[in-house]
């Protein structure tokens, strides 16, 4: 069964390699991600306030992923709002993880998900894509593969991929590389 993960706003927010890549996983049918309207709007106010993108290139970045993933939307969620116990100013994301149905809430701000309601997590970036590479190691590394190979401006090799990963997920990219070189070794052997 694939995880079902809510992410919250600074993951959106984050390098676009971290983002790029959990999109892609969730492209691949390796997670199930889930979003509300709120969770788009702030990350899109957030893209254009730290400079990372003109408030068209957010929309379209917002489009497209509307786009591509019809089913992640979240609605009917904001009751269960004021039942969350976790920080105040992103109980909406909890709320909209909960009726998603979603197991993880993936975020880089872990203390604002402490505590959760029962059978929902927080796991940060890291821990989160080490969780997809032990349940599925060859497609992980594939998709990074593909990731990779899809990148043309500028072209963006493997190894350059995985040390921009590696900013935000430190621990995932030392493990795909071991996973990479475990392989090539069975490869040769």
């Amino acid at each position: 069964m694939r995880p079902s993960a809510s992410c919250s706003t600074p993951t959106f927010c984050s390098p676009f390699t971290l983002r790029d890549t959990l999109l892609r996983a969730a492209a691949r049918g390796l997670v199930q991600v889930h979003w509300s309207d709120e969770i788009l709007a702030e990350a899109t106010r957030n893209l254009i306030g730290v400079g990372h993108m003109t408030a068209a290139q957010a929309a379209h970045l917002v489009a497209a992923m509307r786009d591509a993933f019809r089913e992640a939307q979240v609605i009917d969620y904001e009751r269960l709002i004021p039942s969350m116990p976790n920080q105040t100013k992103d109980r909406h994301v909890a709320a909209a993880a909960i009726k998603a149905g979603a197991q993880v809430i993936v975020t880089s701000n872990l203390r604002d998900f402490r505590p959760l309601p029962l059978g929902i997590e927080a796991k940060g970036p890291d821990d989160f894509l080490l969780d997809l590479l032990d349940l599925a190691p060859a497609a992980m590394v594939d998709q990074l593969r593909r990731q990779s190979a899809a990148l043309r401006r500028p072209p963006v090799t493997l190894d350059r991929l995985l040390v921009g990963l590696g900013r935000t997920a430190p621990r995932f990219e030392v493990a795909v590389r071991a996973e990479i070189n475990t392989r090539v070794l069975r490869k040769s052997a």
